[in-house]
């Protein structure tokens, strides 16, 4: 008798074990379960132990140094893990990449989204022409692998005299994309900093619509000074024509808005101006 419950006792400690385990989107880390699989929004897998958050470091180096307009430079992306400043070479899959570029100029006019190609030597590599003078933030998004996710921005210079700030009004108008319309609405209407603002897509036609990298639509928010630059995905998607991101402003100031879906093969990118106030 002592030795059937010495047993059931025993299973019984292990279910328990297996129970208080969690597994967290490295990604989204607010999706967790007990048993392991893929996050619902992401699609990535989920991961038992995610570290604590350390920032890496990014460098960018450009050739050649004096960047001109419309003149091809070589952008090169190399990461360095931020305890002995060594170089990263291994990387976890993120959206089907490596690593994921935003490039936005300082009037807000040029966007770039792409994927530079990773290099034998553990760097990311990508040709670029740089429209007109002024300043450009570049976002890298990249997942180093036993670390967590990452975003970090630099900045390029190109010669010249600069384009004027951007200055903005709210624009939520319904977006002519390339093969379809995407119409914008808000909750709060008067998105307010450091709140959580829904914002709601829908597009048309739905019909022919397909995952983009990984993701029903990708989104990138940069606010009119360049200083904040968010990268993120829906929250609610199944494919239909209502698409929702949830997104945290973090200041008071307009921000650009960049969604990108794609229908029957074909990448649409609409934008779209937010104003964000204090709270009052």
């Amino acid at each position: 008798m002592r030795r059937v419950l010495s047993l059931v006792l025993l299973l019984l400690g292990g279910l328990l074990w297996a129970q208080d385990k969690v597994y967290v989107c490295p990604m989204d880390p607010d999706v967790r379960s007990n048993q392991p699989g893929v996050c619902s929004r992401c699609g990535m897998k989920l991961r038992e132990g995610i570290p604590e958050p350390v920032e890496f470091h990014l460098d960018l180096s450009v050739t050649p140094r004096a960047v001109k307009p419309n003149e091809n430079v070589q952008l090169k992306f190399t990461v360095h893990d931020p305890w002995k400043d060594r170089p990263v070479k291994n990387f976890q899959i993120v959206h089907e990449k490596l690593f994921h570029m935003f490039v936005v100029s300082q009037d807000l006019q040029f966007f770039v989204h792409d994927h530079p190609r990773f290099e034998p030597d553990g760097d990311f590599v990508y040709d670029l022409a740089f429209p007109k003078p002024g300043m450009y933030r570049l976002l890298g998004d990249f997942y180093p692998d036993g670390a967590t996710p990452q975003l970090i921005a630099k900045t390029v210079i190109v010669a010249g005299k600069p384009p004027a700030p951007a200055s903005f009004t709210k624009d939520y108008s319904t977006k002519q994309a390339e093969n379809m319309q995407v119409e914008l609405t808000t909750d709060p209407p008067q998105p307010i900093a450091a709140q959580k603002t829904l914002m709601y897509f829908k597009v048309s036609p739905a019909e022919g619509l397909e995952k983009y990298i990984g993701a029903w639509a990708h989104m990138l928010a940069a606010s009119d000074d360049l200083i904040d630059m968010i990268h993120t995905h829906p929250f609610i998607a199944d494919g239909g024509p209502n698409i929702e991101f949830n997104l945290v402003f973090p200041r008071a100031r307009t921000y650009r808005v960049w969604v990108q879906f794609q229908r029957k093969g074909v990448v649409n990118t609409a934008h779209f101006d937010v104003p964000v106030k204090e709270l009052e």
